[in-house]
């Protein structure tokens, strides 16, 4: 096996292909705003087209920005964010315009944080030295949501969000357990990185040193306790997800993988006789149709979505996909399946799927057990929140919870999704070789 050096530089192939793109991105989310303003209107006009507009704008200067200052990164995350945040921004205007504006503006203040945190950090050093303090301040605004958090819709029950402070403006809510899915990436990563050579197993199978994996455990423990508690269960599964593969990265033991698929249907179980959510979930999950016009009422709708949209889909802004409730959110998935079409819904799964292998490409390529352990870890949770959510829209598992990176709406999900693809090309652009 040999090593070839390439870089991005953008005179070459590389470079000419983001902007490239970013053009065909632009041509799809257009069409479809056109579309959708013939469809719901009968004729073209601006209020369909001001969103769209306003990402071209943002997403055309990250690009200029990027190719000016930072040119050895990777060609291609950029222009995958683009479209599925342009996707988006279309799908809210179809699905709940209300929330186009603020949509929109989340869109871009994350696109401005994804080139800032790309262009401005010289290293990553910090992140390292703090880890503990930056996890610690996520467990504390956990804990502040257990004791003050409230519902923007006003409901009793899913008390995440807390309110920020911000005088002069409309209520702002943050969800503190979007944070904290980064900042446990980043303690994993750093806690991997010093104890790697602890971590590798010697002969007989057994980690050379247990005691190094205590206060891992203690912190992981104690964030998964908190989430339980207060019924984020889908918040809970990405966190199981997320540390059992950094945790196979770092030790390459299969019994790890098996143990933890293990303790997560034993969880899985307790859960289902324990919550109440759990017991709906599965139930719906396993047989919806007795409960189709109560309980279930939302998955049927959506499994409706999915076989109405065929194929090629009934069109955007032609199908019924607001009889499922909260489809903004966590049923994004469904409204694409019903109005793009089987097609459609694999352009979304294939957008998510490049996306993994670049973020998994750049850890393979990392230099540093550091950098290697975050692309690895911000990779595995996009994926995974990605796949549980279109898997649960679909039936292939229970409901989580969780949000479609990039597509749904949602402020707090859409700027931590930015913050951790402004990560990966922060990393990318110390990538100096691909090794064939």
């Amino acid at each position: 096996m040999r090593s070839l050096s390439l870089s991005f530089h953008q005179d070459g192939e590389h470079g000419r292909s983001e902007p490239l793109l970013l053009l065909i991105a632009a041509l799809f989310v257009f069409s479809n705003a056109l579309a959708l303003g013939l469809a719901r209107d009968g004729y073209i006009n601006g209020s369909t087209l001001w969103g769209p507009l306003c990402w071209l704008v943002a997403q055309g200067t990250a690009v200029w920005l990027l190719r000016k200052y930072a040119p050895e990164h990777d060609p291609f995350l950029l222009p995958l964010v683009g479209l599925l945040t342009g996707w988006g921004i279309v799908l809210q205007d179809r699905l709940a315009p209300n929330f186009l504006l603020r949509q929109v503006l989340w869109v871009v203040l994350g696109t401005a944080v994804l080139v800032s945190i790309t262009l401005l950090p010289h290293n990553l050093r910090w992140l390292r030295r703090y880890r503990y303090t930056l996890l610690l301040l996520g467990i504390a605004l956990l804990i502040g949501t257990l004791l003050f958090g409230i519902n923007p819709t006003g409901a009793s029950v899913a008390r995440y969000w807390l309110r920020l402070p911000i005088p002069f403006l409309t209520p702002v809510y943050f969800q503190p357990s979007e944070l904290l899915k980064l900042l446990l990436v980043i303690f994993l990563a750093s806690y991997f990185d010093e104890r790697e050579a602890a971590l590798r197993l010697t002969r007989n199978g057994r980690l050379q040193r247990i005691s190094y994996l205590a206060p891992l455990l203690l912190m992981w423990g104690f964030c998964m306790v908190l989430l339980v508690w207060q019924r984020d269960l889908g918040a809970a599964t990405l966190f199981f997800i997320l540390f059992l593969s950094l945790l196979y990265l770092a030790t390459g033991d299969w019994r790890i993988v098996v143990g933890g698929v293990g303790l997560l249907l034993l969880a899985g179980i307790f859960a289902y006789f324990a919550f109440g959510l759990v017991t709906l979930r599965i139930d719906a999950w396993w047989n919806p149709w007795p409960d189709a016009d109560n309980r279930a009422f939302q998955i049927v709708q959506s499994l409706y979505a999915l076989a109405a949209g065929g194929i090629w889909g009934q069109g955007v802004g032609q199908g019924f996909p607001q009889y499922i409730p909260v489809v903004h959110s966590d049923f994004a998935f469904a409204a694409i399946a019903e109005e793009w079409g089987l097609i459609g819904s694999l352009g979304i799964v294939g957008c998510f799927a490049l996306l993994a292998h670049r973020g998994m490409r750049l850890a393979l390529l990392a230099e540093r057990p550091f950098r290697r352990y975050l692309a690895a870890g911000i990779t595995i949770l996009l994926a995974a929140q990605a796949f549980l959510i279109m898997a649960g829209v679909t039936k292939l598992l229970p409901l989580t919870g969780v949000t479609l990176p990039f597509v749904s709406y949602g402020g707090s999900s859409m700027l931590i999704s930015h913050v951790m693809a402004g990560l990966l090309l922060y990393l990318s652009t110390k990538s100096r070789q691909i090794y064939l």
